[in-house]
């Protein structure tokens, strides 16, 4: 249900391992960004939807745990490490960092993409959008995932939990048309007793709280005969 196609940023400063796993992922239906060094590795990732992260970490300029470290202050995107280094005590200090992987080189293809499926499996059913504080349109909606708090131009509101869900995965996958349907299944229980439309009526109270004129939606988004979608724009 949630599948698209997905970013993915590969960062290491050896050309042919460069190209040959971003050419391994594009044959899977993946977008790559690649990126030989850590500097270029935080500008793709600061302005690119980036859903994951393929590491080395021993690079000439800025390290993969540098790199590591500061994305992990802003995104919970998943992160695999790729490296040299096979002491446990670096492997540990790895996912001390936040990686979500470690992959030792020399490395199978299988293997690290057998790695990418679970890894990509394991952050889908998390339904907490990949960065932890979102702002669009120069701060007039702000959710902070961590704090379970939403604020509209200042002021804090209030969402249901099921509110709160619903928000959460249309936002984790913006630009994607949900179909009620969809949206059940993925945001609320699975025991959920209600009928297709019900979710009408979340998203109607969903606008009351965020939206500038709810019958005009820049957010939540109606797109007809289909379904839902986030379109706000980040700032």
């Amino acid at each position: 249900m949630l599948k698209s196609r997905k970013n993915v940023l590969v960062v290491d400063d050896e050309p042919k391992i460069l190209e040959v796993v971003c050419l391994l992922l594009e044959s899977k239906g993946f977008r790559t960004f690649p990126a030989e060094n850590g500097r270029k590795a935080l500008e793709i990732f600061d302005s690119e939807n980036i859903s994951l992260v393929i590491l080395d970490l021993m690079m000439p300029d800025i390290s993969g745990e540098e790199v590591c470290i500061a994305i992990r202050k802003k995104s919970r995107v998943p992160i695999i490490m790729l490296t040299a280094k096979v002491d446990e005590i670096d492997i540990v200090d790895g996912f001390g960092l936040g990686a979500d992987d470690y992959v030792t080189k020399p490395f199978g293809l299988k293997e690290l993409y057998a790695r990418v499926e679970a890894v990509l499996r394991r952050t889908e059913s998390d339904l907490v959008p990949l960065v932890k504080r979102n702002s669009w349109r120069n701060g007039d909606l702000i959710i902070d995932f961590e704090k379970n708090e939403v604020r509209k131009k200042g002021i804090s509101l209030t969402l249901t939990p099921s509110e709160l869900k619903i928000l959460s995965v249309l936002i984790k996958y913006p630009g994607k048309v949900f179909t009620r349907e969809e949206l059940i299944e993925a945001a609320l229980d699975k025991g959920f007793a209600g009928y297709d439309r019900a979710i009408d009526s979340h998203i109607k109270n969903i606008r009351k709280k965020v939206e500038d004129d709810p019958k005009n939606p820049v957010y939540v988004r109606t797109i007809p005969g289909l379904g839902y979608k986030f379109g706000g724009d980040g700032d």
